[in-house]
This record gives C-alpha cells, sequence and structure tokens, in this order.
C-alpha cells in the first residue's frame, strides 16, 4: 500500500512498499479506491515458469486520488469488496489477455477495459511492450529486470514491489496520451471493438489430447513411442499438479523427448542418459522408468498423426488447391499493403488464419458481403470486416482473371 500521488512527479524520498495480506488491510485499500474515482489500472504478476497453475500471486491497482496497493491474491479469500469498489469503471492493462483469465479465476471481471498494449499495435508503433509505451508516451525509463521473477516467493523483495507497482502507477497517463492519439488517427472506435473482443472472447477449448502439444514431439517415431511419450507426459504432468510445480522444471520437453527417443532399455540405462535433465530427473526416476514401462505394455496405442481441421501448409497449396493458392498470393500483399497505409501490423487489421480459411473456402459467389459475413463468423471484428472484405473481393475476381488469362494463353 502506498498513500496516493502523482506518478509523473519526481520522489524525494524513497518510497517502501507493503503487500496488503489481511482482511483489515483489503478493505481498507478497498474503502480507499471507492472513494475515489476515474478509471483503475490493473495488473498482475504470475508464477507460470515456477507453478504448475497460472494463478494470480500479485494483483497491482492503481486509482488517482486513492494510490497504488499490492494485493497479496493467495491471501485474500474473497474479492467481492474490490469488484465493489472498482467494478464499473474502466480498467486500464497491458496485455489484457495475459491477465484477465487469471482474474477471473477469482471472480474479478471488469465491465469495460483499455489495452495500451493493443492499442500501441493499432497506432502502429514499433515497440509495444510497457517499457517502450511509457518511455514513448511519458519519457519515462522504467526497468524490467524482473519481468520473469518467481512471483510466489514470499515475503516478495522490496525492489520487486517497486516494480510491479510502476507497472501501474504510470498506466492512467500512458492511457490518457493513447486515448487521444487514438482519437486524432481515427482509430478510436476501432480500439473500443478489439477491447471487447478481448474482454468477452471464450477461452480455447482444452486440447483432447494435451500431451501432443510436446515440445519435439515430431522427433519420436512410431505409435509405440508416441504411447511411451504420452505415459512420460501425463506422469510428469500428475506429479508437476501435485507439487504445484510448473512440469517444464521437473523435466524439460527436450529431457523427456530426448529420453524416450534413446529407448533405454533399464532404470540404469534412462538414468546414465546425458540429455536427461531437470530438477526431478534422477530423484523421481522410479516414476519415470514405470512411464516406460506402462507405454512400452498399453494397447491402446495412439495414431501418430491425428485427423485435424487446420489447413494445410500454405506452400503445399499450389499443388492441393491452385485457385485458392492464387486467391491468397492476389489477396495477402492487398491486405498488407492496407495494413501499412493504415499504420498497424497486418496481423492486427486482420488475422492471417482468417484471410487464409476464407481463400480456402470462399463463399459462393465472393462478394464483399458474403466474404464479410465469412471473416464475421470467424471472429473477425466489424471495423475488419469493413476494411478488408472489399479488398478481399477484388482480389478473388483478380485471381480468377488471371486464371482465365492462363488458360487462353495455354
Amino acid at each position: 500500500m502506498v498513500d496516493a500521488h502523482s506518478p509523473s512527479e519526481p520522489r524525494s524520498i524513497a518510497i517502501t512498499y507493503r503487500v496488503i495480506d489481511t482482511a483489515e488491510d483489503f478493505l481498507v485499500a478497498c474503502r480507499a479506491l471507492a472513494a475515489a474515482d476515474g478509471p483503475v489500472a490493473v495488473d498482475v504478476e504470475r508464477a507460470s515458469g515456477f507453478r504448475y497453475s497460472s494463478r494470480a500471486y500479485l494483483i497491482q491497482v492503481f486509482r488517482r486520488g486513492a494510490g497504488v496497493f499490492l494485493f497479496d491474491a493467495p491471501a485474500i479469500e474473497d474479492f467481492s469488496p474490490l469488484m465493489d469498489a472498482i467494478g464499473d469503471a474502466e480498467w486500464v492493462f497491458h496485455a489484457a489477455t495475459q491477465d484477465l483469465p487469471s482474474l477471473r479465476e477469482i471472480d474479478l471481471v471488469p465491465q469495460r477495459i483499455f489495452d495500451t498494449e493493443l492499442s500501441a499495435r493499432l497506432l502502429g508503433w514499433p515497440g509495444v511492450g510497457l517499457g517502450a509505451v511509457v518511455e514513448r508516451t511519458l519519457g519515462i525509463v522504467l526497468k524490467k529486470e524482473h519481468s520473469a521473477a518467481d512471483w510466489s516467493t514470499r515475503p516478495l523483495p522490496q525492489a520487486w514491489l517497486e516494480y510491479a507497482a510502476l507497472d501501474v502507477e504510470h498506466l492512467l497517463d500512458v492511457r490518457d496520451v493513447i486515448s487521444e492519439e487514438l482519437e486524432q488517427t481515427g482509430k478510436a472506435e476501432w480500439a473500443t471493438e478489439e477491447f471487447a473482443d478481448e474482454l468477452h472472447r471464450a477461452p480455447k477449448p482444452a486440447p483432447a489430447e494435451p500431451w501432443r502439444k510436446l515440445n519435439g514431439l515430431h522427433k519420436i517415431r512410431g505409435r509405440r513411442g508416441m504411447a511411451i511419450a504420452r505415459a512420460f507426459w501425463t506422469s510428469r504432468d500428475e506429479l508437476a499438479r501435485s507439487t504445484d510445480t510448473a512440469p517444464g522444471r521437473l523435466v524439460p520437453d527436450r529431457a523427456l523427448v530426448a529420453a524416450v527417443a534413446a529407448n533405454p532399455k533399464t532404470k540404469a540405462e534412462l538414468g546414465a542418459l546425458r540429455e536427461f535433465t531437470g530438477r526431478a530427473s534422477r530423484s523421481e526416476l522410479n516414476r519415470w522408468w514405470q512411464a516406460f514401462v506402462d507405454g512400452r505394455a498399453d494397447t491402446d496405442i495412439p495414431l501418430e498423426r491425428v485427423p485435424s481441421d487446420a489447413l494445410p501448409p500454405v506452400r503445399a497449396w499450389a499443388g492441393r488447391r491452385p485457385e485458392a493458392d492464387a486467391r491468397l498470393k492476389a489477396a495477402r500483399p492487398a491486405i498488407e499493403a492496407h495494413a501499412e497505409f493504415l499504420s498497424m501490423p497486418t496481423e492486427n487489421l486482420l488475422t492471417p488464419e482468417h484471410l487464409r480459411r476464407v481463400c480456402w473456402s470462399p463463399p459462393e459467389p465472393a462478394t464483399a458481403d458474403a466474404v464479410g459475413r465469412a471473416l464475421t463468423a470467424l471472429g473477425a471484428r466489424s471495423w475488419q470486416v469493413a476494411q478488408t472484405a472489399p479488398l478481399i473481393e477484388r482480389a478473388f475476381v483478380q485471381a480468377t482473371q488471371s486464371a482465365g488469362e492462363g488458360l487462353e494463353s495455354a
């Protein structure tokens, strides 16, 4: 907890930050936040590289007239008083999609948001990290040396707390500068649509076979090898979950894959593998060897590759569906050129996968309205549809004409 002050004013004395971890202090902070008004800056610190879960370990909140508050998320059982204090205000984030899931887990759900990182992308700024955005808008240089820290650590060092506080103390001033530039460039309504999409976007469904996300799985040959990899991954995941440890800290993916590929014949051979590393590679050797035993005995052998609705690689389109390849080769440069004209990354103008989907299976007839409906069904926002559907229609006509001319010359 820190008293209210203007974050843009230079500090004459060192500030000591304190983590709020009691019910009494939490309610005092909520009353202070409720007594102030205006938007609130919010940030979340997790320990994803150290812990199994992506839960919030520290929540930072800043509001003008109230100050900055650092909440120890695991120590606070009920966050409803904080929702009551700030729930109907605009919540300002930098990269909201990173923080919203862990906030939802503890029932902290904003009604409306402003995302400074996404806004910087829409404005075409070359640097969109928090440090770059703060420096560009306010001329303040932030230190970012604790971004990958283990935020489950207790007590948290004072240097870490200062870093966490600075993540929100300047954010409202940044928001004001960016909001003005969005208005000046005619992108304010686009940003509002993007913020609403971020806030209400449904989470991706969990994969049916999460073990197939194992990095380096393509190096394993044969269905029996896949069965062993699945057993190994499952055993590691169970241990990681039970100990709340990031799986990669127990045995990194590369070590797991190397062990399966080496196909050791005994537990001693497994333990002797130089590539088999990780903090639990030897202390849990019995567990890992049992995974080999189970995988080799499993009668439910997985397929090496499973059916997918993913599109073929673009490099294969010319041979498999040349007309789709022609459409993409005509449409993609048009989208890229328009993104450059609008001063924003192409992927923010239109998600590349959406363009590929429409080129692979276009509506019939492929009018701008029909293309727009197809893009909307894929998840494109209305401003994206308005900017890109006519371009795609013209590109498809161009591709068809070029194909006809090619046939005539043949």
